[in-house]
C-alpha cells in the first residue's frame, strides 16, 4: 500500500477547513431583461454559479464529497479519484490543493483547454479518456483505476455519491428560496450528474410543492453541451430520480450556441454552453405561460453552472474566423 504524507493543512486536530472552502456558495441571482413583450409576462433569473471560487456550480458537491471522504477516513491516506467532464475535476483540484489532498481525475480528452490548464495549475493528476465516449468513458476509466489500485485511490464517484445532491439541498435550494422570497415557480437546470436538480429541487418542493422542476438535456446523443447527458443513451447516475422531474426539455447544440452569443451581445453575460440551453428552456416556459394576471406569472430560476471564460479556446464556435 502506498503511504501518503499527511499535509499539516489537513491535520484533523486543527479542526478548521481551508479558508477558500468557506467561499463556496451564496452566489447572486441575476435578472435577465425580457427580449419580447410576451416574455415580460414572466421573470427570469440566472443563479450565477460561475461566481464560486473555482468558477462553477461543481464547487458545492466537490466540497461536500471531500468533507465526506475526510469524515469517513478515506482521505488523506489515499488520493481522491473521480471522473468528470471538467468542472468537478477543477473543483476537486482547487479545493484539494487548499487542503493538501491528492487528487486524480479522469477527463475526456476533448474537454476545453482551459480546464486542462487549471487542473495542471492546481497540481492534480489528470488521466485523459477517449473523447468519443464523453463523460461515460471517463467514468469507465475511473472505475478501472479504482478496481486496479484500491489502496492508492478513493473513488468518490460523484454520479452516485449522496453528498452531491445533499450539497444543493443544504445550500443552493435555501439560497434560491430566500433570494426570491419564496416566489419561485420553476427551477430549470441541465442534467449531467443531476445532483443540482435533485438536491435543489427536493428542498424547493418541500417549501412549496407546486414548484415545477425542469430538466434540460441535449437533443441528440452526440452533442456539444459539455457537462450535460442525453439520459436515454448514457450511463444514468445513481442519484438521478426521473420521478422527481416535472418536465424535460431537449435543446439542440446550435440553438444553445446562438443563445450564448445573444446573451453576450445583448446583456453582457458570457456564459457556458449548457447555460444557453437552459435559458432557451426557461424562455419557452415563459412564452407558454402567456400573459397572466399579476401573481400568476412565472418566476423562473435557471442554474447557470459556469461562465464562458472556461471555453475561450472554443469561441470559434461563436465567432467564426
Amino acid at each position: 500500500m502506498e503511504t501518503a504524507t499527511i499535509d499539516p493543512r489537513r491535520d484533523p486536530t486543527r479542526g478548521a477547513e481551508p479558508a477558500v472552502w468557506a467561499l463556496v456558495g451564496q452566489t447572486p441571482l441575476i435578472p435577465l431583461e425580457s427580449e419580447t413583450p410576451k416574455r415580460a409576462s414572466g421573470t427570469l433569473f440566472l443563479k450565477a454559479e460561475w461566481m464560486n471560487p473555482g468558477g462553477s456550480v461543481k464547487d458545492r458537491p466537490a466540497r461536500e464529497i471531500l468533507r465526506a471522504g475526510l469524515a469517513e477516513g478515506f482521505l488523506p491516506t489515499r488520493r481522491l479519484l473521480d471522473a468528470s467532464s471538467g468542472n468537478t475535476a477543477v473543483a476537486y483540484a482547487m479545493l484539494g490543493a487548499a487542503a493538501g489532498l491528492g487528487v486524480t481525475v479522469c477527463v475526456p480528452r476533448n474537454a476545453s483547454v482551459e480546464r486542462f490548464q487549471l487542473l495542471k495549475l492546481y497540481g492534480a493528476e489528470v488521466i485523459e479518456s477517449d473523447p468519443l465516449e464523453g463523460s461515460d468513458g471517463a467514468i469507465r476509466l475511473a472505475r478501472q483505476l479504482a478496481e486496479a489500485s484500491p489502496d492508492r485511490y478513493w473513488y468518490a464517484n460523484q454520479y452516485d455519491h449522496p453528498a452531491n445532491p445533499e450539497s444543493h439541498y443544504r445550500t443552493t435550494g435555501p439560497e434560491i428560496w430566500n433570494d426570491t422570497s419564496g416566489s419561485i415557480t420553476h427551477l430549470v437546470a441541465g442534467v449531467g450528474t443531476s445532483g443540482t436538480l435533485m438536491g435543489t429541487g427536493r428542498f424547493l418542493k418541500e417549501m412549496k410543492a407546486d414548484i415545477r422542476l425542469i430538466a434540460v438535456e441535449p437533443s441528440e446523443p452526440f452533442h456539444g453541451l459539455e457537462g450535460l447527458k442525453h439520459m436515454a443513451t448514457a450511463l444514468v447516475p445513481g442519484i438521478y430520480d426521473p420521478s422527481r422531474i416535472d418536465r424535460t426539455i431537449f435543446v439542440e447544440t446550435e440553438s444553445a450556441e446562438d443563445k450564448v452569443r445573444a446573451l453576450a451581445k445583448d446583456q453582457g453575460l458570457f456564459v457556458g454552453w449548457s447555460v444557453g440551453a437552459a435559458v432557451i428552456a426557461a424562455e419557452r416556459i415563459i412564452d407558454e405561460a402567456g400573459t397572466g394576471a399579476p401573481g400568476t406569472r412565472p418566476v423562473v430560476v435557471v442554474i447557470a453552472p459556469d461562465g464562458g471564460t472556461r471555453y475561450l479556446s472554443e469561441t470559434r464556435r461563436l465567432v467564426p474566423d
